[in-house]
C-alpha cells in the first residue's frame, strides 16, 4: 500500500498586514538610501510583486526595527513552538489520530537556529511515543517541504502500517537585513512571509492522494543561485536574478523525465501543485504549463494571500487540494525548488 497523505493543517502568526498597509513602514527604512531611483525601483517590487498580504511572528514595527541576530532568532525560537504545537495538534485532529500514534516526525525550517530542534519540543509538549523516530531538515530552503515528503515516502513504504508527521515553519521576516541593499534582500523582502504547517501521512482506506514516487533532480554547478550567508546580522539572502530562467531552460528534464519514468503525460496529471517562489517564477511556470493545458491558480493564491514562505509555502498548496472533492483516479503533482541548486518531484493519485 502506498503512503497517503491523511490530513494537513495550516497555523498562521499573529501579526498580519495587506501590502498596502506595510508600504509606509517600507518607505520609512527606504528613506535610508539616498537614491530616488532605487527606492521607486524597491516600491514597485511590493507593488506588483502580487503578494496582497502577508503573516508574520512580530509586529510591523520589530520587523523593522534594527535588531542583532540573537534578538530576532529568539523570536524565532518562540513562534517555532507555538505555531508547530498548533499545527501539529489540529493535523492529527483532523486524522482522528493520537499523538502516540505517530512513529517519524519530520521538521523542516531553515529561517532560524534552534538547538535542540523543535521536535524535542513538541514530543514534550504532546507527550509523543519515547521511541519516536526524529529527523529534522534544515538548509533545504524553499524545496524543504516536498523534500520532507520524500523521505516520508521512502520511509513509510518500507515500513507499513507506520506514520509519520511533517512540520515546517518559517519566518522569512526574521531574517530581514536592515542595511543589505542587495536587490537579492529588496525581492526577499517584498515577497516573502511567516507561517507553519503540518502533514500527517500513513495508511488508509479512505479517499486520500497516495505518493507513488518522489525524486530529487540537482542542477550541477549552481551552488550560488540561492541560499543563505550567514553573518554577524542573520541570515542574508543569497538569490540568483536568473533563477526563473534557468528553470525554464531546465523544465523539460525536470518534469517529462519524471513523468516519463511513471509511464504518465503531463495530460493525465490534472491536479499541479507548485510552490510559488515569487511573481517572475510564477509566470515562467503558468506559461509553461498554460500551453499544456493546465493551470497553477491554487499556487497563485497562496502567494497572493499569505507571499513565499519558503519550505512551508507549498504544503499551504497542498492543503487547498485537500479540501477540494477530487475524484478517485485522478494524479497530482508537486513541484518545488531550492538552494543546491535542485527540483524536488512528488507524484500522488487519489486513491482509496
Amino acid at each position: 500500500m502506498f503512503p497517503k497523505i491523511l490530513a494537513t493543517n495550516i497555523a498562521l502568526p499573529p501579526y498580519t498586514r495587506s501590502t498596502e498597509d506595510s508600504m509606509p513602514f517600507v518607505d520609512a527604512w527606504l528613506s535610508q538610501h539616498p537614491d530616488d531611483r532605487f527606492r521607486e525601483k524597491v516600491r514597485r517590487l511590493f507593488k506588483y510583486a502580487q503578494v496582497d498580504r502577508r503573516y508574520s511572528i512580530m509586529d510591523i514595527d520589530e520587523v523593522f526595527k534594527e535588531t542583532s541576530f540573537e534578538e530576532k532568532n529568539t523570536f524565532f525560537s518562540n513562534a517555532f513552538i507555538d505555531l508547530t504545537h498548533e499545527a501539529l495538534k489540529g493535523a492529527l485532529e483532523k486524522a482522528n489520530l493520537l499523538p502516540t500514534d505517530i512513529d517519524y516526525i519530520i521538521t523542516v525550517s531553515c529561517t532560524g537556529i534552534m538547538i535542540p530542534s523543535i521536535d524535542a519540543y513538541l514530543i514534550n509538549l504532546l507527550k509523543m511515543r519515547q521511541d519516536i523516530v526524529r529527523m529534522p531538515i534544515t538548509e533545504m530552503g524553499c524545496a524543504g517541504g516536498t523534500s520532507a515528503l520524500i523521505y516520508a515516502y521512502n520511509i513509510l513504504k518500507n515500513n507499513p502500517g507506520k506514520k509519520a508527521a511533517i512540520i515546517a515553519f518559517e519566518s522569512p521576516t526574521s531574517t530581514f537585513q536592515h542595511q543589505d541593499w542587495d536587490m537579492a534582500n529588496m525581492v526577499s523582502a517584498a515577497i516573502f512571509g511567516d507561517g507553519a504547517v503540518c502533514a500527517i501521512l500513513g495508511e488508509s482506506d479512505e479517499l486520500k492522494p497516495a505518493i507513488l514516487d518522489g525524486e530529487m533532480y540537482h542542477f550541477y554547478d549552481e551552488i550560488g543561485m540561492m541560499g543563505f550567508h550567514v553573518c554577524n546580522t542573520g541570515l542574508k539572502m543569497i538569490l540568483d536574478k536568473s533563477v526563473p530562467e534557468k528553470i525554464e531552460t531546465h523544465f523539460h528534464d525536470v518534469l517529462f523525465s519524471f513523468l516519463n519514468k511513471n509511464n504518465l503525460t503531463i495530460e493525465e496529471v490534472e491536479h499541479l501543485i507548485f510552490h510559488p517562489g515569487g511573481k517572475k517564477i510564477v509566470q515562467i511556470v503558468e506559461g509553461l504549463f498554460h500551453e499544456l493545458g493546465k493551470n497553477i491558480d491554487e499556487t497563485k493564491n497562496v502567494l497572493r494571500e499569505y507571499g513565499n514562505m519558503s519550505s512551508a509555502t507549498v504544503l499551504y498548496v497542498l492543503d487547498r487540494y485537500l479540501q477540494k472533492d477530487i475524484p478517485a483516479g485522478d494524479y497530482g503533482m508537486m513541484l518545488s525548488f531550492g538552494p543546491g541548486f535542485s527540483a524536488q518531484r512528488l507524484l500522488l493519485q487519489w486513491r482509496k
